[in-house]
């Protein structure tokens, strides 16, 4: 009997493991999902627009340049990120109302590591690069969501026609 009950927590035990691992769950409490508001990974072999977007700190101000980017329903582009500023910062594509959600997650969690195809995270004085296709039509937002940043002005406004 004392063998059964031992089965069967390991088993209780490695089915909760496998359920989380199968939601999506990141570290530290970071959801991934398969959809995306503002349309969809790209393709880095197919041809690309490239918009080169900088960050970084000026005049007690952090921003993105440019500030605002449009976009043609169907388009792809590649964004060549540059973090031109002393601190890390972190270029997240999505609605506004999904980046505050996130933003409030990460003042719970701020050195939460992102692995999404629609955002990424910039050591100071480095660069990379995000392919993306526009597939849905709308006004989003970019956005640096380290706790502090957006506050101080760090997003921008995406619009896809």
């Amino acid at each position: 009997m004392k063998h059964v009950t031992i089965s069967l927590i390991a088993l209780a035990a490695v089915t909760s493991i496998s359920a989380i691992a199968w939601a999506g769950e990141g570290p530290k409490g970071h959801s991934h999902d398969d959809s995306f508001s503002a349309g969809e990974p790209g393709d880095p072999k197919k041809p690309a627009r490239i918009v080169q977007v900088t960050m970084g700190e000026m005049d007690q101000k952090m921003m993105f340049m440019p500030m605002k980017i449009d976009v043609k329903k169907g388009e792809q582009i590649k964004f060549v990120l540059r973090n031109n500023g002393e601190l890390e910062h972190e270029f997240v594509l999505a609605t506004t109302a999904e980046n505050l959600k996130h933003a409030e997650a990460m003042k719970k969690n701020p050195d939460m590591e992102h692995d999404d195809p629609n955002a990424k995270r910039l050591a100071p004085k480095k660069t990379a690069e995000m392919v993306w296709k526009f597939s849905k039509p709308g006004e989003f937002e970019f956005a640096c969501l380290i706790p502090g940043h957006r506050e101080s002005g760090m997003t921008g406004t995406l619009t896809v026609k």
